[in-house]
């Protein structure tokens, strides 16, 4: 899709980070074009069969005469910023073993001299 838009075009700020729970709160402020931007998007990008069918439904909503809620699509995203960090965290069982060098220096370094 060639005419998909770019991630800096869409409605909502830093989408590609936004939390997928999150979203159905978010698109309720966009108007039809929004959502259809925000739809063409993620079919040209991620196409998550998830997000495009919460995209979809709101979309129906808004043809049905529903109308975009009075939040604010530009507000901060505190579910996004302050995620838990992505990766396992060091415990004492997966940890490395401990590095102590003898205190004469490294014997397998050459370039460091041994007293």
């Amino acid at each position: 899709m060639n005419d998909a838009p770019h991630h800096d075009q869409l409605p909502l700020p830093d989408y590609d980070h936004l939390p997928v729970g999150s979203l159905e709160g978010r698109i309720r402020t966009l108007d039809l074009a929004g959502v259809e931007t925000v739809l063409a998007y993620e079919k040209a990008h991620g196409d998550r069969l998830s997000v495009v069918l919460v995209l979809e439904r709101r979309l129906q909503q808004l043809r049905d005469g529903a109308a975009p809620s009075g939040g604010d699509p530009l507000a901060a995203t505190p579910e996004a910023e302050h995620a838990p960090p992505t990766g396992s965290p060091v415990t004492p069982q997966t940890e490395g073993p401990p590095i102590n060098p003898p205190s004469h220096g490294d014997p397998t370094n050459p370039a460091q001299p041994r007293r």
